[in-house]
């Protein structure tokens, strides 16, 4: 199972924000970017502002961020999407037959690996900004020409 998209869609987001900051970022200019329904911008949206990395006015077109790109980590967006609960990236199968061998110490033996896979996950996206992301978009916006 993959992870949820509201991830890479909030990191879009943030991004196109701050390239069209001298433009109006409103929901249905943000859903043309991304390729999808106006709703789906606004409900993620709403996670971001909700997470203190946008600012958004009712009733207004258009959105900012709240903080600097630089400041603002995908390990950040991450968790104001809700791509996953806290320390739950992996799902282990709930009551395994506690008269098999397997079934018995499986959850045990493997928490403690999906446990260090999520907090290496987490230290990768801790490291990366939003700035660091709308620059290689820039690079690689420039190298197509």
């Amino acid at each position: 199972m993959a992870i949820s998209s509201r991830f890479a869609v909030g990191i879009h987001i943030l991004a196109l924000i701050e390239l069209n900051k001298d433009g109006i970022s409103s929901s249905e200019y943000l859903a043309g970017s991304v390729n999808t329904n106006p709703t789906l911008i606004r409900k993620i949206m709403g996670m971001l502002k909700k997470a203190d990395l946008l600012i958004v006015q009712p009733g207004v077109a258009g959105a900012r961020l709240a903080k600097e790109p630089a400041s603002i980590t995908l390990l950040d967006v991450y968790k104001a999407v809700d791509v996953v609960k806290e320390k739950e990236l992996f799902s282990i199968h709930d009551h395994p037959h506690p008269d098999c061998v397997v079934g018995r110490n499986i959850q045990e033996a493997i928490l403690p690996v999906l446990a260090a896979a999520q907090f290496a996950l987490e230290k990768v996206l801790e490291q990366v900004t939003v700035k660091d992301i709308i620059e290689e978009i820039v690079m690689k916006e420039r190298g197509s020409f």
